[in-house]
């Protein structure tokens, strides 16, 4: 299976109010529940108000739009990742999934999926 790198680094954040989103920045995830409205984005885009805010971490993304009655895709990459000690944020578009990790785990991300027989390109 073909990965693509995204050689950006992202925050993973909390704000108080979307109101103020810049929706035409590349690479804004949104999510809203009743208790919170949480935002990855771009460190550049974080916004100056956000309430909490976690920066490092490092993203990619399976190549093309998965149809969605493939299962374990994401479940797969989740477990070869956890068996190795390192921990993900994971995000699921309408096409693809990104999965984030923290900076310093990105490149051994990377050399193990790719021994696993992961294609990691670079964007």
């Amino acid at each position: 299976m073909l990965l693509k790198r995204i050689n950006k680094e992202f925050t993973v954040c909390k704000v108080a109010s979307a109101d103020d989103l810049k929706l035409d920045n590349d690479f804004y995830f949104i999510g809203k529940t009743k208790e919170e409205i949480s935002l990855v984005c771009l460190t550049e885009n974080t916004p100056s108000d956000a309430v909490a805010r976690e920066d490092g971490w490092r993203a990619f993304c399976i190549d093309g739009e998965l149809d969605f009655s493939l299962v374990g895709i994401l479940s797969k990459i989740s477990g070869i990742l956890a068996d190795n000690q390192i921990g993900i944020f994971a995000i699921s578009t309408f096409n693809t999934d990104y999965i984030l990790v923290k900076n310093e785990n990105f490149n051994k991300a990377i050399t193990i999926l790719e021994n696993e027989g992961y294609t990691l390109a670079r964007e």
